[in-house]
């Protein structure tokens, strides 16, 4: 089992639903973040004042998948979200020990579904 984040533009999120719609992955969890990365920022003037903006806005998608989905989602989040340009985002893979469904106690992958 894993657990895969991705950091993502805000304006691709339903492109990468799609994808992952169409490889059979429907349970994701998303929330809006603020990050930078490579890119850096950018200027702009507020009230007469430069202001530098470094935190831009980014969409945080977490799915919880056995281990037979790891690549259907990862390329599923790639071919959504990838615009070729610094910016497009991040995903990291990491382990789940266990995972329990709540409604019935279910564990281990059959609770990831």
């Amino acid at each position: 089992m894993k657990l895969i984040i991705a950091y993502i533009q805000p304006g691709k999120l339903p492109e990468v639903k799609q994808e992952l719609y169409k490889k059979k992955i429907y349970k994701i969890s998303v929330t809006n973040a603020l990050g930078c990365g490579q890119q850096k920022g950018y200027t702009e003037v507020y009230r007469g004042i430069d202001v530098e903006v470094n935190l831009l806005k980014k969409v945080r998608i977490e799915i919880a998948v056995n281990d037979s989905f790891v690549d259907a989602t990862v390329d599923a989040i790639v071919a959504g979200a990838a615009t070729g340009t610094i910016g497009d985002g991040k995903i990291f893979i990491l382990p789940i020990e266990q995972t329990i469904r709540i409604r019935n106690r279910e564990k281990g992958s059959d609770a990831i579904g």
